[in-house]
């Protein structure tokens, strides 16, 4: 699996100490870093841009973290065939992906300590989509996504 990690100016510390975590358990995971370089880049043009990420293939899974984690999941949501959730516990870590198929957690860095992120983080990449009585949901949100991109 391969993931990918970004942050906006509100959640440096935290991006950093979830990074060194996995890495720390040999996990293939890139720092996009997409504010270096760049002067005044806000979370919506970093959400975005791990979300395309995700959209083309590049990355299975990404982790985004800005102060409170919801403004990055607004934004990566606004990407065609990419979900995104904002978790700051482990059952609905795991459920974002068993029962909803997202390839995306979010988190806040003032929100969640250093300690909880971690757990958290792990229970979410050991989750699986679990299908069953979910996929008729999963699959009806695509339905409804390609409607409110597409039109019918």
């Amino acid at each position: 699996m391969r993931i990918c990690i970004d942050c906006d100016d509100a959640a440096v510390r935290l991006k950093k100490i979830i990074f060194d975590h996995l890495k720390g358990k040999n996990i293939d995971i890139t720092d996009l870093n997409y504010s270096e370089g760049r002067e005044n880049a806000l979370y919506p043009e970093i959400g975005y841009n791990l979300a395309k990420k995700i959209q083309s293939g590049e990355y299975d899974r990404g982790i985004c973290i800005c102060g409170t984690g919801l403004g990055m999941a607004m934004i990566v949501n606004k990407v065609e065939g990419v979900y995104a959730g904002t978790c700051h516990d482990v059952f609905s870590a795991q459920r974002l992906v068993k029962s909803n198929n997202a390839q995306v957690i979010t988190m806040g860095e003032r929100v969640i300590g250093p300690e909880l992120a971690k757990t958290v983080i792990d229970a979410w990449l050991e989750s699986e989509f679990a299908g069953g009585g979910s996929a008729p949901k999963v699959a009806q949100m695509h339905e409804l996504e390609k409607e409110s991109f597409h039109g019918r």
